[in-house]
Order: C-alpha cells, then structure tokens, then sequence
C-alpha cells in the first residue's frame, strides 16, 4: 500500500467517526483549534497528520488511536 493510499484511508476514517458522531468538519475543527481546510484535507487524503493530531482527533472524537488506522 502505498503512502497515497494510506493517507485516503485514514481520511475516510476520520470522515466516518465525525459523521458518526453528526459533527461538522468546523466543529471539528474548532475543537481542534485548527482551520477547517485542515480537517478537509485529513479527510480527502491531502494531508499528513502528526502523532500529536492523531491523539487530538482521537480525544475530539473519543475513539481509540489505532482504529483510525484500521485498513
């Protein structure tokens, strides 16, 4: 798999446990304390998250780290 791929996964991830959850990606991200791009472009697959964004979004959407990464 390669990293293009894995990024898209991971983004369909978060996609689903947001909307999981009825949160709307400006919610998410004012939880975040990030711009909403940000969030569309984690969930579109454009972009790399840190650790430390990765337990962010984890706490945000009370979900256990490795389920995002579940492909």
């Amino acid at each position: 798999m390669d990293e293009k791929e894995i990024l898209k996964k991971f983004g369909f991830n978060v996609k689903v446990e947001r909307m999981k959850r009825d949160i709307t990606q400006a919610e998410l991200a004012e939880i975040l304390d990030v711009h909403e791009k940000y969030i569309s472009r984690i969930e579109t697959g454009k972009q790399n998250v840190t650790i430390k964004t990765l337990n962010k979004l984890s706490t945000a959407l009370n979900i256990d780290c490795y389920k995002f990464l579940k492909f």
